[in-house]
């Protein structure tokens, strides 16, 4: 459902189409939170008084910084639990195999019966677990289920501002402030970017976060890698799809993955887990920048 809203609001913001019944879209333009989207926005731009590119940059890092970036830490312990869990999960692996064998023997059962109970109690076993120390894996994903809806509103209320959809004596106002809100090579925000800086730059930060996450030392299952080349995927398609929409909405794309890349880097430093109280793992180390950059120096550039 994730999938089909976003490329829902892409396919309408690429079009340009402001007028006319457009579904679900339409209704999503006029909703609740994309209001809400629009006066916070709109307030936070008379509060400082800011142009509009530089207030675009604030309310993201408002944003990034208040809702995602204590979101990011929850979801930070949580896996640093889970991780931390598996040499226990392992062991007892280990001893349940060991049990259902003895006992399917005794009671005669084939080896599908041996799996079937030994995969039934193994989950429960996991789950407990979990309980015990407060660390489903599904709670990591709380932030996605934030983030993203946020993203959407944002982008939306700020393409509202630039077709000025309401046909508002504020609505045409505020598409005035944003064609001359602009900044270098973006004078009018209600325009695409005809240079492409902005969704080029998009895309790279988007594929260097990504592998800022594939370069981990931590083993990638074929799942995992499954979903790192569906996100580079993504990242790219991004790059003529942030063409197409006006610099306002890429300009906050841009911000918001620059903001998300910073706080990635931020987190990983052991100081600022410490502080955080984040439980420290096998895969910690105390260097990761150093690693980080060798890991990516060769993976990129020593191949032979």
């Amino acid at each position: 459902m994730v999938k089909v809203f976003f490329w829902n609001f892409i396919s309408a913001a690429s079009t340009g189409q402001v007028t006319g019944d457009h579904g679900v879209y339409a209704k999503m333009a006029d909703s609740a939170p994309v209001h809400l989207a629009e006066s916070a926005l709109i307030s936070l731009q008379e509060v400082t008084g800011l142009p509009w590119w530089a207030s675009i940059l604030c309310t993201t890092v408002v944003l990034r910084t208040a809702v995602t970036l204590p979101l990011s830490i929850y979801q930070m312990n949580i896996l640093a639990k889970v991780e931390n869990l598996q040499s226990e999960i392992a062991s007892l692996a280990k001893q349940l195999h060991y049990e259902v064998s003895v006992y399917g023997k005794q009671q005669g059962w084939s080896e599908k019966d041996s799996k079937f109970h030994f995969r039934k109690n193994m989950k429960r076993i996991v789950t407990d677990l979990y309980v015990r120390d407060n660390c489903h894996p599904f709670k990591a994903s709380l932030i996605m289920w934030i983030q993203i809806p946020m993203w959407i509103f944002v982008s939306v209320a700020l393409r509202n501002f630039s077709f000025c959809t309401s046909g508002s004596t504020t609505g045409m106002m505020l598409h005035k402030q944003l064609q001359e809100g602009g900044a270098l090579w973006f004078p009018d925000l209600t325009v695409p970017d005809s240079t492409w800086i902005l969704p080029i730059s998009l895309g790279l930060i988007n594929l260097l976060i990504v592998e800022m996450f594939a370069l981990r030392k931590i083993e990638l299952s074929k799942f995992h890698r499954y979903i790192t080349n569906l996100i580079r995927t993504v990242s790219i398609v991004m790059i003529p799809i942030a063409a197409t929409v006006p610099s306002c909405m890429a300009l906050y794309w841009v911000s918001s993955s620059t903001v998300g890349l910073t706080h990635n880097l931020l987190l990983r430093s052991p100081t600022v887990r410490r502080l955080l109280r984040v439980p420290r793992t096998t895969a910690d180390s105390d260097t990761p920048y150093k690693d980080l950059t060798s890991a990516f120096i060769t993976k990129y550039f020593n191949r032979k």
